[in-house]
């Protein structure tokens, strides 16, 4: 785009080439070409993102304006007409208030010059020229940088969502583990002394989830792992049991959408790790539906922290529930979590469709 314009110099290499000397007639043409060759140099160093944009112009645009200098000694106030250069180039790679000081200083060269030389009426249009050169690139430049801007800002709001994916899959994979640990770390400590072989038995069923553990964080943080549905309800009878919570599944795997095993496999896994550590529940019942999942329990139940769509949003949620409910919406599903059917103990229902 910067070469096209260069078309406009063919304009002040007709003075060149018409005035004067032969010996002027060379230098002038030189100067023109030099001139070109400096400022597609600039421009191609822009585009490819060689050096910052100061840097660019302190290297670059001095040299233009020396060119037109020197040129002008030969052709006089026609030189003008390559000022509309120089503040093209200014306005790409300058700041605000540099880019600016160079539009005023060229288009009030344009007037003093032929002002001084008594061609004012005559050569009025180099101030037009140069007036309508600096708004058209001043407005490109505006333009170019709020898409910068918003480039920069859509990749914060990516990383930031990545951010937020990756702590709440820690978070899931952590909480669900950690809480098993703990469960059979307390059934060991209670069987060391009167069933030692079943003790050993947790504890090598600890080491086993601490490793399961720490491979899903890594395979997490890279972004690889996925909860499979089947595998949490196994999960989910496991904690569940050893917990000494009764299990009641209602349903399988196999009858869920495959569009939301995925979504509702962190759904189990973060409720069963909720009843696991806070309930006091004696039974818990999961129901799988086609595009449903509930979850009750009959313990000590919560206080309804809001549902999708209905009442509040969920202020109380912990860091758990709140993963959870973006999950669910981002999936387009509707989340509720609250006391049970009876109005005991807590429910946590999520369904899609």
């Amino acid at each position: 785009m910067a070469a096209v314009w260069l078309v406009f110099l063919v304009y002040p290499l007709v003075e060149v080439l018409t005035t004067g000397s032969a010996l002027g007639k060379t230098f002038g043409a030189v100067g023109i070409v030099v001139f070109a060759v400096v400022y597609i140099h600039g421009f191609r160093w822009l585009y490819k993102g060689r050096a910052t944009p100061s840097r660019i112009a302190v290297i670059h645009l001095p040299l233009l304006v020396l060119l037109v200098c020197l040129v002008g000694l030969h052709i006089g106030p026609d030189v003008l007409g390559m000022g509309a250069f120089v503040v093209s180039f200014a306005m790409f790679t300058l700041t605000l208030v540099p880019r600016m000081v160079v539009f005023v200083v060229a288009a009030g060269a344009c007037l003093l010059v032929p002002w001084l030389n008594g061609t004012l009426r005559d050569d009025f249009f180099y101030i037009l020229i140069v007036v309508m050169v600096g708004a058209i690139t001043a407005v490109i430049r505006a333009v170019g940088d709020r898409d910068d801007e918003y480039t920069a800002l859509r990749n914060e709001l990516v990383i930031a969502d990545e951010r937020d994916r990756v702590a709440r899959d820690v978070h899931d994979v952590l909480g669900h583990s950690l809480t098993a640990v703990t469960v059979k770390a307390e059934l060991a400590e209670r069987l060391i002394d009167v069933d030692p072989e079943r003790a050993k038995a947790e504890l090598a069923a600890i080491r086993s989830l601490t490793r399961e553990a720490l491979g899903e964080v890594r395979a997490t943080v890279t972004g690889l792992r996925v909860a499979r549905l089947a595998d949490e309800l196994d999960r989910a009878h496991t904690a569940l049991d050893d917990a000494g919570i009764d299990v009641d599944q209602r349903g399988d795997a196999s009858i869920v959408d495959p569009r939301y095993r995925l979504v509702l496999g962190w759904v189990l896994r973060e409720a069963v790790t909720n009843v696991v550590r806070h309930s006091n529940a004696r039974t818990c019942v999961i129901d799988l539906g086609g595009t449903s999942l509930s979850v009750v329990d009959d313990g000590v139940g919560i206080e309804s922290v809001g549902t999708e769509g209905v009442g509040t949003e969920g202020n109380r949620d912990g860091n758990g529930l709140r993963g959870l409910r973006d999950r669910v919406r981002s999936a387009g599903g509707k989340f509720a979590v609250g006391a049970g059917p009876d109005g005991t103990g807590t429910e946590l229902k999520v369904v899609f469709g």
